[in-house]
């Protein structure tokens, strides 16, 4: 039987704990194998579907994720809401570690990803000039604001392509823009998911300042350490703002997303 789920969330490892009454279903894809199974339960009497980005064992660096398979896997599942919480770094000083970020605005430096399920014969340009759901934004600021942790209501996220980190050079180029916040996952993630007119919402967890940040007011070089025991102190309250946003999710969708291929084809 087909499953069908109404909600999904990309994340890691740690959250397969999030769902009640899981179970492993296996997706297979016209792009070839997700990241991973996922892991199909509930979520305070709401279907949802889950998997890491980056496998289980973190054995996918960004640049190697399937994300058209991980993406189309979601629609296979009958998910029309994605919520893709995220590690990311900060490109601002007054964007710290531990805080919260609502992105609503996406720049893309990656490169040669396969980032489109479009490509012919019929000619599709899908709008992305508002890159995150409308209606999930003031939900998941809502529901941050609420479990009092530090929330910047948008914010600019550059996804770089990876594995590597920036150099000083292009971090403080990217903060010369204006742009708060360094990741290399949101793009395509973003944009499939648009593409295949499905809501999609980010909230980034700052685990770092980026390098071309160190020496200003006292900040000093980040490091791997630094990084996961930010990450691990926050895991926990990523993990009760995703459940509260499903918990408070309108049924009924109140955006464009789910019509972004009305007029998008020639």
């Amino acid at each position: 039987m087909k499953e069908q789920c109404e909600i999904g969330v990309f994340g890691g490892s740690g959250f397969y704990s999030l769902l009640e009454n899981q179970r492993d279903v296996k997706v297979e894809t016209p792009y070839g194998s997700p990241s991973d199974t996922f892991a199909v339960g509930e979520i305070a009497g709401r279907s949802v579907a889950f998997v890491p980005r980056h496998g289980r064992t973190h054995s996918l660096p960004p640049h190697i994720i399937n994300y058209r398979a991980n993406l189309w896997a979601m629609k296979e599942l009958g998910v029309t809401r994605i919520i893709g919480p995220c590690a990311a770094g900060s490109l601002k000083a007054d964007v710290k570690p531990g805080d919260f970020v609502v992105c609503d605005q996406l720049v893309d430096r990656t490169n040669a990803r396969k980032d489109t399920f479009y490509d012919g014969p019929v000619t599709t340009h899908v709008s992305f000039a508002h890159p995150y759901c409308t209606q999930l934004r003031p939900l998941a600021i809502a529901v941050i604001r609420d479990a009092g942790v530090s929330c910047h209501e948008r914010g600019t996220v550059v996804t770089i392509q990876g594995p590597r980190f920036s150099t000083i050079a292009e971090s403080r180029w990217y903060s010369s823009h204006g742009w708060e916040v360094i990741n290399m996952t949101q793009y395509p993630e973003a944009y499939l998911a648009r593409e295949l007119e499905m809501c999609y919402v980010n909230i980034s967890l700052i685990t770092d300042y980026d390098v071309g940040l160190e020496g200003q007011s006292g900040i000093e070089p980040v490091t791997h350490e630094g990084v996961i025991a930010v990450f691990q102190a926050n895991n926990a309250r990523v993990r009760q703002v995703i459940h509260t946003m499903i918990e408070r999710m309108p049924k009924k969708g109140e955006c464009a997303c789910g019509s972004a291929l009305q007029g998008a084809r020639l």
